[in-house]
């Protein structure tokens, strides 16, 4: 094994620490979100704006430590991001009001919406062409494994302990994996670039959406707002929406954990699949996927309907969002790379908010699971056909 290949390895094990402790939060807060329900007796609507306002961290975030990332490098826009989210989860946990609890959840998702396309970035600029896509999404991959130590903490842990404990089981961790990280090499690529070669921001700004690469920005902003409109209207409400089909919040948590296991197969053949039939392929088979599923599963009258449709839901959807982080780094050079995968995401954000927002005031307006899923259902095809038509293909493509 060449040292290349080590290092390689490395840096997907580091990378992928942080944002395994990122989804352990996200994934938490879905329960976090079921429990505080009970507790502070919040409405439909405040339960939204828990999940919307975590969105409007990240959309804020991926903006402002993207443009960072081409200025003061990866590493550094790494440590910071994971830092903040770091202390904002551990200082959440000491909250007791729901005030208190929003302002910790915008810096949380602060950190998260700039670490994870800064992540992304790193990765692609580190490894072989031929290799590139499905590291990045093995990288995702680690999203799945947070997911599911999410739920098994949610499970086992909030019922007995409560939500604060669960919460500091999450952080701590997460001061770990920032040790590791300050060891961590800069992207060769970005170190590369001379200082004079760097470009303001809005000269950054500009170059996005000139003649060169304005079709791959519209296309990215499309793609991404449909993906996170979707999966934070659906997963954030998903063991509220069991107990809304008259499942116990226990019964709903255990589902839902069966659910998050197919994450893993989900992500494992896009990987296989993004090399070996490039980008459109994956990102449009496994969209078209979570579409048929979310369709179903909002429309689901019998248990065993119910799971089934929710499994392949997980299974497709996060087989796409590997797609989608492989993918968008991709689109641009080097010296934009962080500022056009940043902007992606955070306008992507704006539909993190609006989703989870959406649900709870269709929910308070009496509107029916399968209503509220269709519109997730359509959102999804917008996003695939918009790859399919207008998206390049970037497989073995040098990066520059």
């Amino acid at each position: 094994m060449d040292k290349k290949e080590i290092s390689g390895r490395k840096l997907l094990g580091i990378a992928g620490m942080g944002w395994m402790f990122d989804a352990m939060d996200v994934g938490m807060l879905s329960f976090i979100i079921a429990a505080l329900k009970v507790e502070w007796n919040l409405t439909p609507g405040q339960m939204g704006w828990i999940g919307s306002i975590n969105s409007i961290g990240m959309a804020v975030g991926a903006l402002m430590f993207g443009l960072m990332a081409d200025r003061i490098g990866r590493k550094n826009v790494f440590i910071i991001t994971l830092l903040l989210f770091s202390v904002g989860s551990g200082a959440s946990a000491f909250t007791s009001t729901l005030t208190v609890f929003l302002i910790f959840r915008f810096l949380i998702g602060m950190g998260l919406g700039g670490e994870l396309p800064v992540a992304s970035t790193l990765v692609s600029e580190s490894v072989p062409p031929e290799k590139r896509g499905q590291i990045v999404v093995l990288l995702e991959s680690f999203w799945a494994g947070g997911w599911l130590i999410a739920a098994l903490i949610s499970y086992f842990v909030i019922p007995k302990f409560g939500w604060q404990t669960a919460l500091i089981i999450s952080a701590i961790p997460a001061l770990y994996a920032l040790y590791l990280r300050m060891g961590l090499p800069d992207s060769p690529r970005f170190s590369a670039i001379k200082d004079k070669e760097k470009i303001s921001v809005f000269q950054s700004l500009g170059k996005l959406w000139s003649k060169e690469y304005g079709r791959q920005t519209a296309m990215l902003w499309v793609l991404w707002f449909c993906v996170v409109f979707s999966y934070y209207g659906m997963f954030l409400w998903l063991p509220s929406v069991m107990v809304m089909k008259g499942f116990s919040l226990i019964k709903s948590f255990e589902y839902v954990l069966i659910m998050t296991l197919a994450q893993l197969p989900g992500y494992f053949t896009a990987a296989w699949f993004i090399e070996k039939f490039g980008r459109k392929f994956v990102l449009v088979v496994y969209l078209i996927g979570t579409a048929a599923s979310a369709y179903f599963f909002g429309t689901a009258e019998s248990t065993a309907l119910l799971m089934t449709s929710g499994i392949l839901l997980s299974f497709f959807n996060l087989g796409a969002w590997g797609g989608l982080y492989a993918y968008t780094p991709e689109q641009y050079p080097t010296i934009i790379r962080g500022t056009g995968a940043g902007m992606a995401a955070s306008f992507g954000r704006i539909g993190g908010v609006l989703g989870p927002l959406l649900v709870g005031y269709l929910v308070a307006q009496k509107m029916s699971i399968q209503s509220i899923f269709t519109i997730f259902c359509i959102s999804i095809i917008i996003g695939a056909l918009t790859v399919l038509f207008f998206g390049k293909e970037t497989k073995n493509k040098e990066l520059v």
